[in-house]
């Protein structure tokens, strides 16, 4: 199963929109609560990136038995420094996104806690792209 949702940058009544339309696949799929709540947490935190620090994104979802994979893509100003970014608390959120409660710089450490994979690369002043797995069920070694 497949599916995209658009991201408009600046626009925060929206974010969230996606990982709601995932949250209700994984429910109807009965995937295990906690996986998708992780799933959920690191898709927001992907979101609310997008809508606060890039003019436009859009995310792809891939989802079969074995794993969801969820590729978030942005246009904006990309990320100078990935290693500094991953900081929990650095953050190049404006004022304006810190004073409606966003921009606390624990966006990608979230992502990277929530997923059992992440991989980020990123053009300053091009874009970003963000890579998230997650294995369906729970591992059983």
């Amino acid at each position: 199963m497949q599916f995209r949702h658009k991201i408009a940058g600046g626009d925060f009544s929206k974010a969230g929109n996606a990982a709601s339309s995932v949250k209700k696949v994984l429910n109807q799929l009965n995937v295990d609560h906690s996986i998708a709540k992780r799933i959920v947490i690191a898709l927001y935190e992907g979101e609310v990136n997008v809508v606060a620090h890039a003019y436009s994104g859009v995310v792809d979802v891939q989802i079969d038995e074995k794993q969801i994979k969820i590729i978030i893509t942005d246009k904006g100003p990309g990320i100078a420094d990935i290693e500094q970014a991953m900081k929990e608390g650095f953050s190049t959120a404006s004022q304006q996104v810190r004073e409606m409660g966003f921009g606390a710089g624990m966006g990608l450490a979230n992502m990277q806690k929530n997923s059992d994979f992440m991989n980020i690369s990123s053009v300053p002043g091009e874009g970003t792209v963000v890579e998230l797995i997650n294995n369906v069920r729970p591992y059983e070694g």
